[in-house]
């Protein structure tokens, strides 16, 4: 190219996010142990999206217990602000352990706000957080999205938000009672 005086012309890359500095974070305290011995010790939290045929969008915020593999509180909205959060951690609010319970998020806006710093303070938990652009650090909760969207969500199309909403709550007790799991104590066949 440069022999024949050639150039490429390289066009600039639009930015499609603005960034913006957290209020806070925190450090990795959960660090990739996701084994818990006793349910509220250690829980992992995310915010997914689900869409209907004509392009509506629904949010699902949803805390995982590892201990019992089990959604504990969820919430779904039409909008992914921070009362979806706050609207899922009031569900088991009373149930958190002050001085105990890990509360595992990733760097999302909603989990660095002031509003879910002041609920940590609140209730004495202890909130640990994923590194950057490290989704793995979340890996059980992100798993759980993977099995409820190939699950159901993949295998079905939702003309109305109350619909799927119905699904997702009809397949988290599923998920919560029924699915067979190697943590319940079954083993693979050979």
């Amino acid at each position: 190219m440069k022999m024949m005086n050639l150039k490429s012309v390289i066009r600039k890359k639009k930015r499609r996010y603005k960034k913006v500095k957290p209020d806070y974070i925190a450090a990795n305290i959960l660090n990739r142990e996701f084994h818990a011995a006793k349910p509220m010790q250690k829980l992992v939290t995310d915010i997914t999206e689900f869409s209907t045929t004509d392009g509506r969008k629904v949010y699902l915020s949803a805390v995982l217990d590892l201990c019992t593999n089990k959604i504990i509180a969820h919430h779904m909205d039409t909008h992914s602000e921070q009362s979806l959060v706050t609207q899922t951690f009031k569900q088991i609010e009373s149930r958190i352990i002050e001085g105990q319970t890990i509360i595992h998020t990733d760097r999302g806006s909603q989990y660095t706000s002031h509003a879910f710093h002041h609920f940590i303070k609140h209730t004495q938990s202890i909130h640990s957080m994923s590194r950057p652009g490290k989704c793995i650090d979340n890996g059980p909760i992100e798993n759980f999205w993977g099995i409820i969207k190939s699950e159901k969500y993949y295998l079905n199309s939702y003309d109305t938000v109350e619909a799927l909403k119905q699904d997702i709550n009809a397949y988290i007790k599923f998920y919560n009672t029924q699915r067979v799991t190697l943590k319940m104590g079954l083993k693979i066949p050979a």
